[in-house]
């Protein structure tokens, strides 16, 4: 079961990155690179919200040979609910704050 209670901010970032193009698969480094998130962050992350069957992964081949295969992630149907919702609440509270 989804862990939705509290998510930090950098899980945040991670989904807002994710849900610009939700059916796109997308690498960490490529994430890492866009949400300034280092790996030690980010990859801890990605695992968690695959575990929570909010991303799908799975390994992609190379173009050029001779390089390993990747770990790609993109969300699920569950995964862009929760960033969709993420993304608007962040817009009220941030709404809210500007006209207190």
């Amino acid at each position: 079961m989804p862990r939705r209670n509290h998510i930090s901010p950098q899980t945040r970032t991670v989904l807002a990155a994710l849900v610009v193009q939700p059916q796109a698969w997308r690498y960490g480094y490529d994430l890492s690179k866009e949400t300034g998130l280092k790996s030690g962050t980010l990859y801890p992350l990605l695992i968690r919200l695959a575990d929570d069957g909010l991303l799908e992964t799975e390994w992609r081949q190379p173009l050029q040979p001779g390089r390993p295969p990747r770990h790609a992630y993109r969300l699920t149907a569950a995964g862009i609910a929760l960033a969709q919702v993420r993304a608007q609440e962040a817009t009220s509270t941030g709404t809210q704050e500007a006209t207190t």
